[in-house]
């Protein structure tokens, strides 16, 4: 088992997750944030740290669409692994539903 970034995050992307990890598997686009599924331990610390509330464990229904979109964008983004600063109107994206077709492809740029 693997936990998995699902929709919460795309304009979102708080990152608070990101320093907890103890692996390292967070892999970061432009408006969205990834955990690849081949470094999770499954430790789940990461899941009660995202604001957002959009990290969940795989055998949760509502990630099933996701496992795949987190594996594919992990082997295509940069590695993060410290907080950097959300985008300044995440509050106003997080709960927003039918998110998805905002998520962007590209890598996180510093």
């Amino acid at each position: 088992m693997t936990y998995v970034v699902t929709e919460n995050c795309i304009r979102c992307k708080f990152m608070d997750c990101v320093e907890v990890c103890p692996v390292d598997c967070f892999y970061a686009g432009e408006n969205f944030l990834v955990i690849n599924p081949d470094e999770c331990i499954d430790c789940g610390i990461c899941e009660p740290e995202c604001p957002a509330e959009a990290i969940l464990p795989d055998s949760d229904d509502r990630a099933a669409a996701w496992t795949e979109i987190n594996a594919k964008y992990a082997a295509l983004w940069p590695n993060i692994t410290r907080k950097g600063t959300p985008p300044a109107d995440a509050q106003e994206w997080n709960n927003r539903p039918n998110k998805t077709e905002l998520l962007s492809d590209k890598p996180h740029q510093e």
